[in-house]
């Protein structure tokens, strides 16, 4: 995650902190509402400042953690009126792995809640300590619609497009097709399934009304070249093509917002700019969703996948 604690001292050209400077406490959040989640997970931290090197520092769980549970709540507002907050309990996750970032792991501490959240509705993030209260805002993008392809999907051409009705409360869409595929070898104690995910691009809509006509094109000579440079060739191997999954993933306005701030071109001599929408604090709060919608290859595009060499048969029944 980028907003974890020590976020100011990560950004400057010196990784030493400096043992002059007047510490304060600085919430950094970190927190993406999505319908489809069973669970929603926030992440609260504070930046820290200690003597030394700041990325030894964050090593150690406790320079990030408040050593007390915080008031975390969630409110959905709709059609003018409030529900009931929801308050947040914690857990320690014991799955980040290494790399994942500079800072302590595999253990992470998280607010979380399991209850469902509203796609109508617009959600007030707060929290509170002894001295003050964090704040954020964020509306929640609803479900939408996958338009083009219509039933099955061809790379036969050069000139075809994935197209979509944009979200309500959406603003920003990642297109990714997986090809998915299941293959046997000599040797293999059964046949194992497998993908290929390609990377189309990004669209952004004109506004988070919803209902816009959006579309990304593709070139079908790009799937196969890509299957060539993917899929190694492998003596005697049988491969038979499944689904590909269109998968378009929305942000809402906020998200889009942090994700073209923080990731500005500059330079090592350039202020990276920080971008947030936590009131008294650093940090994202905001909302995403993903559509995936699967469809099986046309015959022409799988007929010219089992004359690639690859070992691609067609199916049988």
């Amino acid at each position: 995650m980028m907003l974890v604690a020590g976020i100011f001292s990560i950004y400057r050209c010196s990784n030493t902190v400096d043992l002059y400077a007047e510490y304060k406490d600085i919430t950094i959040v970190y927190g993406l509402l999505d319908i489809s989640d069973d669970t929603t997970w926030i992440k609260v931290t504070k930046a820290f400042l200690g003597p030394g090197n700041a990325l030894d520092i964050a090593k150690n769980p406790d320079s990030s953690n408040y050593p007390n549970k915080l008031s975390v709540s969630l409110t959905g507002r709709k059609n003018s009126i409030d529900q009931p907050p929801v308050y947040l309990d914690t857990i320690t996750i014991r799955n980040k792995k290494a790399g994942d970032s500079v800072f302590y792991y595999p253990d992470q501490l998280m607010y979380y809640t399991t209850t469902a959240i509203d796609g109508d509705a617009t959600y007030s993030l707060k929290i509170e300590d002894a001295s003050r209260t964090i704040k954020a805002q964020s509306p929640v993008i609803n479900n939408f619609q996958i338009t083009s392809p219509v039933n099955r999907i061809s790379f036969t051409s050069n000139n075809s497009d994935i197209e979509w009705r944009s979200a309500k409360n959406g603003r920003r869409y990642e297109v990714v097709l997986v090809f998915n595929y299941t293959e046997w070898a000599p040797g293999y104690a059964d046949t194992i399934a497998l993908q290929m995910s390609w990377f189309l691009g990004v669209e952004v809509s004109k506004d988070t009304d919803g209902g816009e006509i959006l579309r990304i094109g593709y070139a079908g000579d790009g799937f196969y070249s890509r299957v060539e440079a993917e899929i190694p060739a492998i003596d005697n191997v049988k491969r038979w093509a499944g689904p590909v999954n269109v998968l378009i993933s929305a942000a809402s306005q906020e998200f889009h917002t942090y994700i073209e701030v923080n990731g500005a071109n500059g330079n090592l001599l350039q202020e990276v700019p920080i971008y947030t929408n936590v009131d008294n604090g650093i940090g994202i709060f905001g909302s995403r969703h993903t559509v995936n919608k699967p469809y099986q290859l046309s015959v022409q595009s799988e007929n010219k996948l089992v004359g690639m060499g690859l070992g691609f048969q067609l199916p049988t029944n």
